[in-house]
């Protein structure tokens, strides 16, 4: 049985449950949002984390979930702080538990650190083959200006795993970056080319390339311009790249940002160990959720198969 944990409404979760659905794989949701009547008892035994899971209908063992996929989120916090506390307890223990289920999980929660620190990530994309963008992360802005002088065009982000809006250093910015001095923030030198996400679900892989005049395509709307998705094709030596890096982070579903640059290259920017896989998914119609769903129930592809599928 699949445990899928998170916002019912998240578009992410529901495609996959939805996936589980068409498929026929027996499964369970535990909305976040409706956690009423819900409870999660955690036992130790022999070294081994178990326990119980209540619903209004039923108790169960969590020994009786072979998978789960969790995209937990933050509880809103609301009035009744009774609830709002007892809703992250649950919250929380389902991270423990997944953390150490003898189960398939998606993704386990201390795999994902990685991303908590962009700098360090790329440090391991690095060791994994792909070129990745010349950076900094300073709290200097002389040490700005002098990479600026450098290497030319300049784009900016967060160095945490927080979602930030990618922005060009230009000459707004940089009227403003005095503020750095209180806010470590990462520099990279601006790569030239057009995006491609790829979504590897355990050895199948999907590539969209992304066609946008926006510098952060995910926020194209509030430049006034438009990100086009199309479902493309990796050469192979890149596709088994992506593949082998998911495998060496220990994230079996991972969201990996490249860009292809006008020679033909491909540069790593980051990977998300939590991926929102619906926008891409709803604009290329590539069967992500299915197969996220036939890798937690136990059923991916066979190896020929999944060759084959890298080429494609």
């Amino acid at each position: 049985m699949i445990l899928f944990f998170g916002y019912g409404d998240d578009p992410s979760l529901s495609r996959a449950v939805c996936a589980a659905q068409r498929l026929g794989a027996e499964h369970l949701v535990l909305d976040q949002q409706a956690l009423a009547g819900c409870d999660l008892t955690l036992l130790e035994c022999g070294g081994t984390l178990g326990g119980q899971l209540r619903v209004p209908w039923a108790r169960l063992p969590l020994a009786d979930f072979d998978a789960a996929y969790a995209r937990p989120l933050a509880p809103v916090t609301e009035d009744d702080q009774v609830a709002h506390r007892r809703e992250s307890a649950i919250a929380d223990a389902v991270v423990t538990w997944l953390d150490t289920a003898d189960a398939r999980v998606v993704n386990r929660p201390r795999d994902m650190h990685s991303n908590s620190s962009k700098p360090f990530q790329a440090q391991l994309i690095g060791a994994a083959g792909f070129t990745v963008p010349e950076s900094i992360v300073t709290t200097d802005p002389e040490e700005v200006l002098e990479f600026a002088d450098r290497v030319g065009r300049v784009i900016f982000k967060s160095i945490s795993g927080v979602r930030s809006i990618v922005q060009r250093l230009d000459a707004v910015y940089l009227g403003r970056l005095e503020r750095i001095r209180a806010l470590p923030t990462q520099f990279q030198a601006l790569v030239e080319g057009v995006d491609v996400r790829v979504h590897v679900v355990g050895t199948e892989l999907f590539a969209t390339r992304i066609a946008t005049a926006a510098t952060d395509y995910r926020y194209a709307a509030r430049e006034g311009l438009q990100a086009d998705l199309t479902a493309t094709t990796l050469p192979d030596d890149v596709a088994q790249r992506c593949v082998d890096l998911a495998a060496s982070l220990s994230l079996p579903f991972v969201g990996i940002d490249l860009r292809e640059t006008p020679a033909g290259n491909f540069v790593c920017f980051e990977v998300n160990p939590m991926p929102g896989y619906s926008y891409f998914e709803s604009n290329t119609g590539q069967p992500i959720s299915e197969a996220l769903v036939r890798f937690l129930a136990g059923k991916a592809l066979p190896v020929a198969v999944e060759t084959e599928q890298l080429r494609r």
